[in-house]
């Protein structure tokens, strides 16, 4: 060690101490709150959040309005109303869009703005694509437009407000009902006369100007906010609403709470280590997405912005809302829900998505900013990481005694600690000397490798990541136009600005296998700290005033000529996904489908990246909270969600170890993680009863991952979550809208983990009364009547997941050592029958790797069963796919009296089958019926 520091790197070493001991201490302590902020400690919520005038500042220009094809363009100005003549202070530019799918779409920027005002580059799956628009009146100070679906739009000119009408022509959603809408103006700093820097002049900040304006503080971190004030803001009522859902991410429950006595729901993605549960602080995630239900309907609103935003709920049903503010704004009628958006800078930019459904407002959603793309199937499979594995020896008895113990899975992963010192694209060669041979050895077994890569790039002479982006300029530059220089874990850092093309570009080039060798297409990657994470910034991220590429346009210079990190915070984690996912796809000619994790989420995340619910605890508490913030997620697009099995901290008992297996064989993204400091806990490393319930939950993802992999595919065609609440299947059932202990896997599997330490019964809710829905216990195909609550009991191996009647779920039985193993073996087909006798059912199977299902080398098959008959046919005949799967067995549960017999019929030939009724639970099994799967065929039965 080099004891002759110049003062200058002593004091870099001494903070780089102080901020590794408060994270020592964080794991210790949990969430310190002093290092984030309240609303009132962030100038622009503390500002606005008051702003609740009598009536809107803003009018609409009758005289300017223009309707063309999809889009209706017209002035807005504010005005003086003090003023014995209105003076038009501010001009603005509205556009009003009808899209299609029911969606509109409202803009409102300055008309003539001092500088562009940032808008959000990523979030949307490309141009939203056009409906038609129709002017119907104008008339009264009111134009009423419709869209080619029916709904209606009173625009009321003064004061400025919007009305969205369904159908029935019933108000659903309103904006600007409360007045809220507001968009501050640049302006042009005027400098303080010498008496104001005397402080001679009355007050402390100049006129019109809050003593925030141009510069605000927290802790020791000072933001010098150059543009000034450029805060937005917007509010929406919901009229027969009775909750509303969205904005991850949050630790507190699916439905939202009312705001009005505490803080606001804060978006702003940050890294919050040992994050508080029933919380609305921000943590990792920011999607600005909320849903309003009641049995009436379901409608949304995606807030368009990626800069920090604050959201307030105002549910009139809830009762800390005082009665007499319920009966001003609601009329007496309690079902209504007001929300309103907080920006710190942007346009207004909102998309009200009229449903009227839950599935058509997730629909809605996705169709704007896309839907996941169909993943590997591996990634469905199961996963094990550690902070970390230590090398190659390690990684290689890890695999080994997944084997030997019996215990299937399909990923390994490798934390920090694999690469030469923090620098990424690296590896330990000491520790890692072998790395093609060390993935060689997984994929001969069918497995993956997973390597992390995070965004902070270590500041070290002669690492050619480092050099290259100082010699080409790649680096975020701070608020003086120097490359940023932060810390995380290699120690001083800086950190590739994505939004320049050439950083993003060189970034996914690092991807190709000889940029980076020891991979291949076997290697998929982890995208963690990506807030991004800055342990000596404010808040641990980037300060607000660093500046992000914008591209050169003819005239802007100055304060225009490039984005500060306060307008793209929430999108930067995207920025690096999106790069890591095209640079997954060039290194094999996008001919591999990427696996690609990440743990800051904004909206369109999906189309790139799982996600998981980011550092939690070995804790009751964070068990119960994956499931209402996967849900949250699921709603918002985000349906490859997981949380870190076990917990990520801490060490879990064997009672949590086992239901949180249980609970996460039964989450999209199902995945072991731990701690570098916890206690190793493999598997094996439990006592044998232990490890065989873990075995046996993995086991139950194996069994059910055919099923997983056609929700997936169906999700790239309808955009709906794979990972539903209750309400999206019966929305008109209202004890189900808060229900969020318990979910659906597409619309044929409930599950309800055991969350809660010793439980010998857990509460279930069937839902489905109103049409008579039977729910068949997966285990021992008991029927349950949906008739509401009941009391389910439970040991430590019982998992209540119940399959619904009138569904067909594929299974596979024989359970190999990776998935990979299981491409050609035969499948059972569980049939559940409803009160009428029959079930529906899909099954997709393709390569699981390529993107030949492009090409129609898939088999997409729908399965019928009726009293007479089961069919199974390819829903597309013109595409085909080589399998050699084959159908094993038929199980079909419901049935009170067995058909006398069955024949299989196939490509023109026939076969009698075997039948077994079992007469303790009414199931009748078709066995080695022998069907392939990759053409038709029909199984009939006679009385």
């Amino acid at each position: 060690m080099d004891y002759n520091l110049s003062p200058y790197n002593r004091m870099k070493a001494l903070g780089l101490l102080l901020v590794f001991t408060s994270f020592a201490i964080f794991n210790i302590l949990g969430v310190d709150r002093n290092n984030f902020k309240t609303c009132d400690q962030s100038g622009f919520c503390k500002r606005l959040r008051p702003f609740k005038p009598e009536k809107s500042q803003y009018t609409l220009n009758l005289d300017s309005v223009i309707v063309h094809g999809n889009v209706l363009s017209a002035e807005v100005t504010t005005v003086n109303s003090e003023a014995e003549k209105k003076i038009p202070l501010w001009r603005y530019a509205l556009r009003l869009s009808a899209l299609v799918d029911g969606t509109f779409r409202i803009e409102l920027d300055e008309a003539e703005p001092l500088y562009p005002r940032y808008r959000t580059q990523l979030a949307l799956n490309g141009d939203p694509k056009p409906d038609g628009l129709k002017l119907v009146s104008n008339e009264n100070g009111k134009l009423t437009l419709s869209n080619k679906q029916g709904h209606k739009v009173v625009i009321t000119a003064e004061p400025l407000k919007f009305e969205f009408l369904d159908k029935n022509g019933d108000v659903a959603v309103v904006v600007n009902e409360n007045s809220q809408l507001l968009v501050e103006p640049l302006r042009v700093r005027r400098e303080k006369t010498e008496d104001e820097e005397l402080g001679i002049a009355e007050g402390n900040a100049l006129e019109g100007e809050d003593e925030g304006a141009w510069g605000e503080s927290f802790k020791s971190h000072h933001d010098s906010k150059p543009r000034g004030n450029e805060a937005v803001s917007i509010d929406v009522a919901f009229p027969d609403a009775d909750h509303v859902y969205g904005i991850p991410e949050h630790t507190d429950k699916f439905a939202l709470s009312t705001t009005t006595s505490g803080e606001p729901y804060r978006l702003y993605n940050l890294d919050v280590f040992e994050y508080e549960l029933d919380s609305r602080m921000a943590i990792y995630g920011a999607v600005p997405v909320l849903y309003a239900h009641g049995s009436k309907r379901t409608v949304g609103v995606f807030w368009h912005n990626s800069a920090e935003t604050w959201v307030d709920v105002v549910n009139y049903a809830d009762g800390t809302v005082v009665s007499s503010l319920v009966n001003l704004v609601t009329g007496g009628h309690k079902r209504r829900v007001d929300a309103r958006f907080i920006s710190e800078s942007g346009i207004v930019d909102l998309f009200v998505m009229m449903g009227d459904t839950p599935a058509d407002v997730f629909r809605q959603y996705t169709t704007l900013t896309g839907v996941a793309p169909l993943p590997p199937k591996f990634s469905l499979a199961y996963h094990q990481s550690r902070w970390n594995y230590v090398d190659e020896a390690d990684v290689r008895s890890v695999d080994e005694n997944f084997d030997a113990h019996d215990i299937p899975a399909d990923v390994i992963w490798l934390d920090i600690e694999y690469t030469d010192r923090k620098k990424y694209f690296t590896w330990d060669l000491e520790k890692f000397p072998h790395p093609g041979d060390m993935v060689a050895n997984l994929t001969a077994k069918g497995r993956r490798l997973v390597v992390i890569i995070d965004p902070h790039i270590k500041r070290e002479a002669g690492y050619f990541v480092h050099e290259d982006a100082m010699e080409n300029g790649l680096y975020v530059k701070d608020k003086d136009g120097n490359v940023y220089e932060g810390w995380c874990w290699p120690g001083s850092s800086s950190y590739l600005d994505f939004f320049q093309p050439a950083a993003s570009k060189y970034y996914s080039e690092r991807y190709r296998f000889e940029n980076f060798p020891g991979t291949s297409k076997d290697v998929h990657i982890w995208n963690d700290m990506n807030e991004p994470s800055v342990f000596n910034g404010p808040e641990i991220t980037m300060p607000k005033d660093c500046r992000h590429y914008k591209p050169p346009q003819d005239g802007q210079d100055g304060l225009a000529s490039f984005w500060e990190h306060r307008h793209v915070h929430n999108e930067y984690g995207l920025w690096q996904v999106r790069a890591t996912h095209q640079g997954m796809l060039d290194r094999s000619d996008s001919k591999y489908r990427p696996f690609i994790l990440t743990r800051s989420t904004f909206a369109g995340t999906q189309r790139y990246a799982a996600v998981w619910t980011g550092d939690n605890a070995a804790e009751w508490g964070f068990l119960q909270a994956s499931v209402p913030m996967c849900l949250s997620l699921a709603s918002a697009g985000i349906s490859f969600c997981g949380s870190d099995v076990g917990g990520f901290f801490k060490y879990p008992d064997a009672e949590l170890m086992t239901r949180w297996y249980q609970a996460g064989a039964y989450q999209a993204f199902f995945r072991a993680h731990s701690h570098i400091e916890t206690k190793r806990r493999e598997p094996w490393l439990y006592e044998a009863a232990t490890m065989g319930l873990l075995r046996d939950a993995v086991r139950r993802r194996y069994a059910l991952l055919d099923f997983w992999y056609t929700l997936f595919y169906e999700h790239t065609l309808d955009g709906t979550p794979v990972m539903r609440p209750l309400f999206q299947e019966y929305p008109k059932e209202e004890e189900t809208f808060t229900i969020d202990d318990q979910y659906l896997l597409g619309d044929k599997l409930l599950v309800r983990p055991v969350l809660e330490a010793g439980a010998k019964s857990v509460k279930v809710y069937l839902p489905g009364k109103e049409s008579n829905t039977l729910w068949y216990d997966v285990d021992n195909y008991q029927v349950h009547k949906a008739q509401g609550y009941f009391n389910q009991e439970v040991n430590i191996a019982k998992v209540p997941v119940y399959q619904r009647g009138g569904s067909v779920v594929p299974r596979r039985e024989r359970v190999r050592r990776s998935s990979a193993l299981m491409d050609h073996d035969p499948f059972t087909l569980v049939v559940a029958l409803d009160a009428n006798n029959t079930a529906h059912g899909t099954l997709y199977i393709d390569d699981g790797e390529t993107y030949e299902y492009q090409n129609k080398k898939f088999i997409y098959a729908k399965i019928t069963y009726e009293p007479n008959k089961m069919t199974y046919t390819l829903v597309d005949a013109t595409a085909q796919f080589a399998t050699r799967a084959w159908l094993e067995r038929v199980v079909v549960a419901g049935v009170r009296a067995a058909p006398k017999s069955a024949r299989l019929r196939q490509g023109g030939r026939g076969a009698a089958l075997q039948m077994t009724l079992h007469r303790g639970n009414d199931v009748l099994v078709l066995r080695k019926p022998g069907a392939s799967l990759a053409s038709d065929w029909t199984i009939e039965f006679s009385a």
